[in-house]
C-alpha cells in the first residue's frame, strides 16, 4: 500500500519530492501529483475549504433580523472554496485511491495548517491513519530526518481542536455579531450593513482612538532657545536644556504623564526671551565628552516588516506589498515564501545562505554583486542567534531571496527585491560604527547643548550607500548628526546669535499603513492582564497573511479612508464604536479578545482545556452580545455627539447630532420645531462636515456608496424640500428625472451655450437637470411641442460623466475610456466609452479591444508543450501533423457512404423550444415559449414601458397591472428587484 503525502503549497511538495528521490526511489509527474512505488505526494494551495452552517440552521430569508438569532450550530458543514475546487478534487481522487493506506500531514508546522489538513481530511470522508510532518527548515536533510520522526496522530489532536475552535469562533463570532448591529441599526427602516469581526473591529478601535485624539487635542504654545557659539575654529550650533530636569518631577502634579514636557522646552515666552538676552554675547565654558557606538542592522524581514518598510519608502499598500512578494515567490522563484511572521532562519541553512551570497556575487546584478562578493571575500557567513534561531522559526522562516537570479521583473518588483535583498545581505555584514560627541557650553549659567554623531566605519550601511556622517538621520541643528569644529581644551567660545523660538505642540500623527501595520503587530503590548499579553506576546491582531486584507476589508465597507499615506476613519466608524460601547459589548473593539482566546488555544495545545469547555464560553458569548442588541430599549446610545454650525432650515435652531439622528433642538430655548433626519440614508453614513454643507445649501452630491433595500449600490443627489403636508422640510434623493417635457413646462436655454449637434435631429444639445437633452426633446419658446427624444444622463451606472466628455461624444460619436461603471447585475466595475449607436437610435457602451488575441475557434491544430501545476512539462493535448496524418488513414481505411463537406460557420441563433420556461403567470405578460433569462428582462421592459407602468413620482419604481401582479405579488416593485423575482418564474426544460 501507498502513503499519500499532503503539502500546504505545491513548491513544499517539490521539495518534498526532490529530498525523498534518493532514498525512496525516482517519482514520476503527473498533473496534481507525484509518484514513487511506495508514495504519492501531492499539495493543497492554503486553503481548499471553509466552514458553514448547516443546511437546516443556515437561514435564507431574515438572516438580518433578531428573530433568527443567534446562530448557534452544533456543528459545522464544510464549504468548497470556489477557485480550488479542481485541486480539492484531485486530492479526495487520491485518498480514495484503493492502493492508499495511510495519510502523512505536511502541511505548515502551525495551527492554521493544521487546520488546513483536517478540513481536507473531513471533506474527503478518509479514514485512513495518519502521521504527521513537521518541518521548520525546508533543507533535504531536514526532511529527511521529519520523516524518520513523524508524529502521530494522537499527539497533534489538542492542536487540531484548538485550530478547528478558532475557525469556529471567529466565525460565530463574525456572522452573529455582524447580523446583530446590522439588525439594531436597521430597526428604523432601511438596511445599514454593519460588519464586525475579532480582527477588525479592535484595529478599526485603534485608528479610531487615534483619531479621537487628534480631535479632542489642543496645542499650546512653548518656545526652545537656540543659539551659535563662536569658537577659534568655527560656530557650531546648540540648543539650552535644563540640566536638572527630570521627568518625574515634571509630572508630579499630572494624573497622566505629559509626553510633550521635555528639557529643552520653555513654556513662557516672557522665560524664554529672558535667557536669550542674558546669554547673548556673553562668553561660555565649554565640555565634552565623545564615545563610539555600533548600530547592527535591522532583522531580517517577515511579512509585516516588510510591509512597513515598502509602505515607508514607496507608498505601496500592504496589499499591494504582499501581492508583490507573492510574484516573486510564485513566478519568478526568486523570494521564499511571504506569508511569514518569523524574522530568523533554521540553523541548518549557513550553507544555503552562502550558496545565495554566490548567486548575487555572479549575477548581473551590479548594485548588488560587489557587496554580496564582499560578504564572502571576508567571510561575514557564520552562524549567530541573532540570524540563525530554530525557537523563533514558525511555520515559516523569514523572507530571503532563493537561489534563482531574476529576470524580467517589473519596476515595482524589482523595487521590493532589492529591499529583501539588501536587508538579507547587510544583516551578515559588521555594525555601522559612529563617534557620538556631546558637547556642552555654559553661560551665565544656562547650559546649551550639541550632538555631534560621525561615521567612522559603514559596515552594513556601504550596501544603502551610506558612506558619509550627513546620511545620518536626525541631522539638525543643535541635535546629532553634524560633524563639530574643535573646542581647544580650556577654550572660551561666545554667544553669537541666540534666539527664542515659538513653536506649537502638534497632535499624534495619524496611522499610515506602516505604522498600523504595527500597532496591529504590538496589540498585545496594550494589554493590562499579564496571563493575556503574554498569550499575544507574539502573535499581535491578525496574522501577517491576513493582516493587509483586514485594513483593505475595512476600507472597502467604509470604516476608512485612504488620503495620501494617512487612514481616517469615517462617521460609519466612530458609530460603531458609539453602539458597541452603549451596548456594553466593548470586548469585541478590543485587543484582550484575542488574548483571552490565544491564551484559552494555548491550553488547550496543552491538553489544559477541552474543545467542547471553550465552545460552550463562544457561545455564551454570542448569545450575551446578541441579548444587549436585541435588549436595548433607550431612544439613543450614549456618546459624544457634534451640535452642528448650520441652523435649521425650517425654524433657524439649533441641530444637534444623536446615535441615530440629526435632530432640530430649538431656538433661544424654545422647543424643537420637529425637523429632523436619519444620519445614514439607504445605508450611506453622513460625515459631519457633509450634513454642514447639506443643510447651508439644501442640495449635496452626487454621492456614492447608497444602496438599496435589495442591496445594490446607487449613487445619487440629495435634497431638502419643503412638504406642504407635514409644513416642515424633509429629505428626498433626486436622481435628476425632469418632469418639463410631462408637464409642458417651458424651458430656457438662452443663458447655456450648445454643447454639440443633437445625433439624431441636429438640434443643440444642453445640460438639463441632471441629464443632457436635446433643446427640441423638450418644451422651448421657440418650440412648444417636443419633436425629439434624444436625452442621456449626466450619471450612468454611478459614472459622473462630465460636460467635457459630452462634447467629445457629440464631436467625435464615443468619450474617452471612463472606468468608474459599476455593473447593475454583477456589482463589479468596469472601463467602457460611451458611444452614439445610431441603428439603436440611443448612446450604447463600447469597450476597449482585449490585450489578447481572441482564441482561434477554428484551424490547424497546434503543437508544442504545458507545464502542470507541478512544474512537470507535458505535450499539449492537440493533434500534430503526423497525429493528422494517421488520423487520415484510419477514416480511409473505414468504407463510409460519403465523406462530410466541412460548411462555413453560421451564427448560433436559438431556437424554439430552447431556453426556460416561464410560469403561467409570467407568460401571460412574455409569452409562453422557453427564452433565455437576458430576454426575459428585455421582454419585460418593453411591456412596462409600452403600458407605462414606470412611477411618474419615482422612475426606478414599476407600478404592477393586473397581468405584473400576479408576477410580482405585490402592488409596486423597484427595478432593482426585477432579476430576482424573474428568476422565481423561470424553470429549466
Amino acid at each position: 500500500m501507498k502513503t499519500l503525502v499532503i503539502a500546504e503549497k505545491p513548491s513544499v511538495a517539490q521539495d518534498i519530492v526532490r529530498a525523498m528521490t534518493p532514498t525512496a526511489g525516482k517519482f514520476e509527474k503527473h498533473d496534481e501529483y507525484f509518484e514513487s512505488d511506495d508514495w504519492l505526494v501531492t499539495s493543497a494551495v492554503g486553503h481548499l475549504v471553509e466552514i458553514q452552517a448547516p443546511e437546516e440552521f443556515d437561514v435564507k430569508r431574515g438572516k438580518w433580523s433578531f428573530a433568527n438569532l443567534p446562530v448557534i450550530p452544533p456543528y459545522f458543514d464544510l464549504k468548497p472554496m470556489d477557485k480550488t475546487k479542481t485541486r480539492l478534487n484531485a486530492i479526495v481522487k487520491l485518498t480514495k485511491r484503493k492502493d492508499v493506506g495511510a495519510l502523512v500531514n505536511a502541511c505548515d508546522a502551525g495551527r492554521e495548517g493544521e487546520l488546513i489538513f483536517r478540513l481536507i481530511q473531513q471533506y474527503a470522508k478518509s479514514a485512513h491513519p495518519v502521521k504527521r510532518l513537521w518541518l521548520q527548515s525546508m533543507t533535504p536533510a531536514a526532511i529527511r530526518e521529519g520523516f524518520d520522526s513523524l508524529r502521530t496522530d494522537a499527539q497533534m489532536l489538542p492542536l487540531a481542536d484548538a485550530a478547528r475552535c478558532r475557525s469556529e469562533a471567529d466565525w460565530m463570532v463574525g456572522i452573529n455579531g455582524t447580523r446583530a448591529m446590522t439588525a439594531f441599526n436597521s430597526r428604523d427602516g432601511g438596511f445599514f450593513l454593519t460588519t464586525v469581526g475579532r480582527v477588525q473591529t479592535p484595529t478599526l478601535s485603534v485608528v479610531v482612538e487615534r483619531e479621537e485624539k487628534i480631535r479632542k487635542f489642543v496645542s499650546r504654545d512653548y518656545w526652545e532657545i537656540h543659539a551659535s557659539f563662536l569658537a577659534e575654529a568655527g560656530e557650531y550650533p546648540a540648543k539650552w536644556f535644563d540640566p536638572k530636569w527630570k521627568k518625574a518631577a515634571a509630572n508630579a502634579d499630572n494624573t497622566e504623564p505629559d509626553a510633550e514636557l521635555k528639557a529643552d522646552r520653555v513654556w513662557s515666552e516672557r522665560e524664554a526671551l529672558a535667557i536669550a538676552e542674558a546669554v547673548r554675547g556673553k562668553a561660555a565654558t565649554v565640555t565634552e565628552e565623545s564615545k563610539p557606538t555600533t548600530q547592527a542592522a535591522g532583522l531580517l524581514f517577515d511579512l509585516t516588516s516588510l510591509q512597513r518598510e515598502a509602505n515607508g519608502k514607496f507608498g505601496f499598500s500592504a496589499k499591494t506589498t504582499l501581492s508583490i512578494a507573492q510574484s516573486l515567490y510564485e513566478r519568478h522563484k526568486a523570494l521564499t515564501y511571504p506569508r511569514t511572521d518569523s524574522r530568523a532562519l533554521p540553523e541548518d541553512y549557513v550553507p544555503v545562505v552562502k550558496q545565495t551570497f554566490e548567486m548575487l556575487a555572479a549575477s548581473s546584478m551590479k548594485h548588488l554583486a560587489p557587496h554580496a562578493a564582499t560578504a564572502l571575500k571576508g567571510n561575514y557567513i557564520k552562524p549567530s542567534k541573532r540570524i540563525f534561531d530554530n525557537s523563533k522559526v514558525s511555520d515559516h522562516f523569514a523572507i530571503i531571496p532563493t537561489l534563482q537570479a531574476p529576470s524580467g521583473l517589473s519596476d515595482a518588483e524589482q523595487k521590493l527585491y532589492d529591499l529583501v535583498v539588501r536587508r538579507f545581505m547587510a544583516v551578515f555584514f559588521p555594525s555601522a560604527e559612529y563617534l557620538v560627541t556631546t558637547r556642552i557650553s555654559q553661560a551665565v549659567g544656562h547650559s546649551f547643548k550639541t550632538e555631534g554623531k560621525v561615521l567612522v566605519k559603514p559596515g552594513w550601511l556601504a550596501i544603502y550607500g551610506k558612506e558619509a556622517a550627513d546620511e545620518v538621520a536626525d541631522a539638525k541643528e543643535g541635535d546629532k548628526g553634524q560633524s563639530l569644529v574643535p573646542v581647544k581644551p580650556g577654550e572660551m567660545v561666545r554667544a553669537e546669535v541666540v534666539e527664542a523660538k515659538g513653536l506649537k505642540t502638534r497632535p499624534p500623527a495619524r496611522y499610515s499603513e506602516a505604522t498600523l501595520l504595527g500597532a496591529m503587530e504590538g496589540a498585545g503590548k496594550t494589554i493590562d492582564d499579564d496571563e493575556l499579553r503574554e498569550a499575544m506576546q507574539e502573535k499581535g491582531l491578525g496574522t501577517p497573511a491576513t493582516r493587509a486584507a483586514t485594513i483593505e476589508g475595512l476600507i472597502n465597507e467604509k470604516y476608512m479612508l485612504r488620503e495620501g499615506r494617512e487612514l481616517i476613519p469615517t462617521a460609519k466608524a466612530f458609530q460603531l464604536m458609539t453602539l458597541l460601547r452603549g451596548l456594553g459589548v466593548e470586548e469585541l473593539s478590543r485587543a484582550d479578545l484575542t488574548g483571552e482566546w490565544e491564551y484559552k488555544l494555548a491550553q488547550m495545545e496543552h491538553g489544559k482545556l477541552s474543545r467542547e469547555t471553550f465552545m460552550a464560553e463562544i457561545a455564551a458569548m454570542t448569545k450575551n452580545l446578541v441579548d444587549k442588541a436585541k435588549g436595548y430599549d433607550k431612544d439613543t446610545i450614549p456618546g459624544d455627539y457634534a451640535t452642528l454650525s448650520a441652523p435649521c432650515p425650517n425654524c433657524g435652531g439649533v441641530i444637534k447630532e444623536n446615535y441615530r439622528r440629526y435632530t432640530c433642538t430649538g431656538k433661544n430655548g424654545a422647543e424643537g420645531c420637529g425637523f429632523s433626519f436619519g444620519k445614514t440614508p439607504a445605508g450611506r453614513t453622513f460625515e459631519v462636515a457633509e450634513v454642514e454643507q447639506f443643510l447651508r445649501d439644501k442640495r449635496i452630491g452626487p454621492l456614492d456608496g447608497f444602496r438599496s433595500k435589495a442591496g445594490w449600490p446607487f449613487t445619487a443627489e440629495m435634497v431638502i424640500k419643503f412638504d406642504e403636508e407635514t409644513k416642515n422640510y424633509k429629505l428626498e434623493f433626486d436622481f435628476g428625472d425632469d418632469k418639463a417635457g410631462e408637464t409642458g413646462e417651458i424651458v430656457d436655454f438662452s443663458a447655456q451655450q450648445s454643447l454639440g449637434a443633437c445625433p439624431k435631429c441636429g438640434g443643440g444639445v444642453f445640460e438639463h437637470g441632471k441629464n443632457y437633452v436635446c433643446e427640441k426633446s423638450v418644451p422651448t419658446n421657440a418650440q412648444p411641442t417636443p419633436s425629439c427624444d434624444f436625452k442621456t444622463g449626466q450619471m450612468i451606472l454611478q459614472q459622473p460623466v462630465e460636460r467635457e466628455q459630452m462634447v467629445k461624444l457629440l464631436t467625435t460619436g464615443k468619450t474617452d475610456l471612463l472606468d468608474k461603471f459599476v455593473s447593475m447585475r454583477t456589482r463589479r466595475p468596469f472601463k467602457a466609452m460611451l458611444a452614439w449607436d445610431a441603428e439603436a437610435g440611443k448612446v450604447n457602451f463600447e469597450f476597449a479591444p482585449s490585450k489578447f488575441p481572441p482564441r482561434k475557434t477554428a484551424g490547424p491544430p497546434r503543437t508544442g508543450t504545458v507545464k502542470t501545476p507541478f512544474g512537470k512539462t507535458v505535450a499539449a493535448k492537440t493533434a500534430g501533423p503526423a497525429a493528422k496524418k494517421v488520423a487520415a488513414k484510419k477514416v480511409a481505411a473505414k468504407k463510409t457512404p460519403a465523406a462530410k463537406v466541412a460548411k462555413p460557420k453560421t451564427p448560433r441563433v436559438a431556437k424554439p423550444g430552447s431556453g426556460l420556461k416561464p410560469s403561467d403567470a409570467l407568460a401571460a405578460v412574455i409569452g409562453s415559449e422557453p427564452v433565455a433569462r437576458t430576454q426575459v428582462i428585455k421582454k419585460l421592459w418593453d411591456y412596462i414601458k409600452a403600458e407605462g407602468l414606470q412611477d411618474a413620482a419615482n422612475k426606478r419604481a414599476i407600478n404592477a397591472d393586473a397581468k405584473l401582479l400576479a408576477v410580482f405579488g405585490k402592488p409596486q416593485v423597484t427595478m432593482f428587484e426585477l432579476a430576482g423575482i424573474v428568476g422565481k418564474h423561470l424553470t429549466a426544460e
